[in-house]
């Protein structure tokens, strides 16, 4: 059985502003994610040592990505987001004036990197969260607005941002960070001029441990969340091993400087526009669990080409077809997850499978610098292939079609018994 969502419904304005808000930030974070290796290869060459920035950017997540998810689910979504923005861009117009001091060095970028982490987990947690809120849990608004907003992303942050980045850079090293900085500001004060939401019904205090432990458990006790979870949890690992060294790579075996670097990354939002516009389309075809079975096959093979590259060419084409199937997969997993896990658990599940999505990835960043050190650059990519390729297998039976459907039809049929048994009678 084919599982699809067709029915085209309106978006809230509520739901736009979110939607310019991540635009441009998401922009910021692109010239962010440019500039910062850019500016750690001027400092250090050794691919260990690159590497741990790397990680130092995926970390917290290990550490507190549970917590956070219990946190979201405590506090207010919406005002958790704007301040989470307003706390990030204030750490990066610190590290600007830290960095104008004289203190730039490698110690400095783990700590930003570290800090932006931890704001990331408590603004992508929320985020995930309130976004049902705005669609009330309709699944085709969930996806059509999932879609409007990885389309935003990939455009700001994998094409806009990463060449804006590159260019800023040359100009001076923390002109980017400044950049950042606006970006996240700009992004705080459009969320916190929205309404404030209702509060959700209190329940039962527990242990933040306790709480992360309720939503840990259900997502592992669900075997289609569990799938949709281990697909990008197991794929991020293997593309941390290589973008852990990618700065390298372009250099030494592309033969790119860095603008070509920064164009390099920015033509894989040519691929992620066209993945998160077709996500729906395909998935109608056929069915959500066949589209990312396909998306898989796609990143398995786009990862074994970058590996092989010889030149910028071969190697941008296939960036482009690894950020298409990439794009599908976000707008198509997460849309399922925000149809079916219930409100109160809705914080703790995503950060949950955020863990899961961004936890393997410093070990993947860590093994990528020691396989690029250990065996050549070209072997984190190599490793990287055939890690998704088991991947691939493993994850296929368990987000088929018909379990995706049934899961969907279960939801839907749980939250027409609660809004019946919510009505009051009246003579």
């Amino acid at each position: 059985m084919r599982t699809s969502l067709t029915q085209r419904t309106p978006l809230s304005g509520a739901f736009r502003r979110v939607w310019v808000a991540s635009g441009v930030s998401t922009f910021g974070d692109g010239v962010y994610l440019s500039a910062l290796p850019l500016l750690s290869a001027s400092i250090s060459r050794d691919p260990v040592v690159l590497s741990l920035v790397t990680a130092a950017g995926l970390f917290p997540w290990l550490l507190f990505g549970l917590i956070g998810g219990a946190l979201v689910d405590r506090w207010d979504r919406r005002r958790t987001m704007w301040i989470a923005d307003a706390a990030r861009a204030t750490l990066l117009i610190a590290a600007v004036a830290g960095a104008e001091a004289g203190l730039v060095g490698v110690p400095l970028l783990i700590g930003v990197a570290f800090l932006l982490c931890i704001g990331q987990i408590l603004f992508d947690t929320a985020s995930s969260a309130f976004l049902p809120e705005l669609l009330d849990r309709d699944p085709t608004r969930l996806q059509r607005a999932n879609a409007l907003l990885n389309g935003t992303r990939t455009a700001a942050d994998g094409f806009l941002g990463p060449s804006a980045g590159a260019a800023l850079f040359t100009l001076g090293r923390t002109i980017p960070l400044l950049t950042d900085a606006l970006s996240f500001l700009f992004s705080s004060l459009m969320i916190r001029s929205l309404s404030a939401t209702p509060p959700r019904p209190r329940v039962a205090k527990r242990s933040l441990l306790a709480d992360a432990r309720a939503g840990a458990s259900y997502l592992l006790r669900e075997p289609l969340l569990l799938g949709l979870s281990l697909r990008p949890a197991l794929g991020n690992f293997a593309f941390s091993a290589g973008n852990s060294v990618f700065i390298l790579f372009a250099e030494e075996k592309l033969h790119l400087n860095p603008v070509g670097y920064g164009f390099l990354l920015s033509v894989q939002a040519v691929g992620g526009l066209v993945g998160t516009t077709a996500a729906g389309w395909i998935g109608n075809r056929l069915g959500i669990g066949g589209a990312m079975m396909l998306a898989s096959v796609l990143l398995t093979g786009a990862q074994l080409a970058i590996g092989s590259a010889d030149g910028p060419v071969p190697a941008g084409a296939a960036m482009i077809v690894r950020a298409a199937a990439l794009g599908a997969i976000m707008v198509l997993g997460p849309s399922v997850r925000q149809a079916i896990v219930p409100d109160e658990l809705m914080g703790r599940v995503a950060a949950a499978a955020r863990l899961m999505a961004l936890g393997a990835a410093p070990l993947g960043a860590l093994l990528g610098g020691y396989l690029a050190t250990a065996a050549g650059l070209r072997a984190p990519y190599l490793m990287g292939a055939a890690f998704l390729a088991v991947t691939t297998l493993v994850s296929a039976t368990m987000t088929t079609n018909r379990k995706i459907s049934a899961a969907l039809d279960k939801a839907t049929r749980s939250r027409s018994v609660t809004a019946d048994e919510g009505m009051v009678p009246t003579d």
